[in-house]
């Protein structure tokens, strides 16, 4: 994460991902996507879940993991698509309570379409994980005034890496933003408030920097 431990200033940082087979057996259809959510490794829903934002191959607009991506476009189940699409993964306490949410979700609508349910789809699915390389863009920040600008000029997966990924690496589930500011104390309480209201799971990387752009205007930080 930032090096924020001893230093004021924020390092900004990006990353990337590399993404390989997680070793588990093709789906074809739904029953295998049930049986399969059950034993796939963690990091490998969190990669289809979470990940799958910043990875160059995945352009659907309007679901934003990977399982619902599948059923829409490969099962033709517009229903678990959508039911799938509406879970947020950052809303559970870990990710072995997601995958318990997920295969209530699959679940449900086996019990809807058991005949279909044996269906095949259009193409397989393929459980993934991927390894995050981080590193250093020479960019650092010295005071909140200057955040606006830098998170305008800042790449998707930056972006993604210190507002959604950190959630899994600060102490308090907080962004990267948030978590520095705090030590600058009251003068910050206006834009963290603000950060805190943006609602990220459910928009894209590109409505995510406008809406972190919004959210330092209101709180009347201006372009540093």
């Amino acid at each position: 994460m930032n090096d924020i431990e001893g230093t004021e200033r924020f390092r900004v940082k990006d990353c990337a991902l590399i993404v390989r087979m997680a070793g588990v057996t093709a789906v074809i259809n739904l029953r295998e996507l049930r049986e399969r959510l059950a034993s796939a490794p963690l990091e490998s829903i969190y990669h289809h879940c979470c990940e799958a934002a910043i990875r160059p191959s995945f352009d659907d607009p309007e679901f934003r993991n990977d399982f619902a991506v599948w059923c829409g476009r490969h099962l033709h189940d517009r229903v678990l698509a959508e039911r799938l699409g509406m879970i947020n993964p950052y809303a559970f306490s870990d990710f072995e309570a997601l995958r318990q949410h997920l295969l209530e979700r699959v679940d449900e609508r086996l019990a809807e379409i058991p005949r279909e349910s044996w269906y095949p789809a259009v193409e397989e699915f393929r459980f993934l994980q991927a390894a995050t390389i981080v590193f250093d863009t020479d960019v650092e920040l010295e005071r909140p005034e200057e955040i606006r600008r830098a998170i305008a000029g800042m790449t998707k997966s930056s972006l993604y890496y210190h507002f959604v990924e950190a959630r899994r690496r600060t102490p308090n589930g907080s962004d990267d933003f948030s978590w520095w500011l705090e030590r600058f104390g009251e003068e910050t309480n206006d834009l963290r408030q603000a950060l805190a209201h943006v609602d990220f799971y459910f928009l894209n990387l590109a409505e995510l920097k406008h809406a972190l752009i919004e959210a330092c205007r209101q709180a009347g930080i201006d372009g540093g």
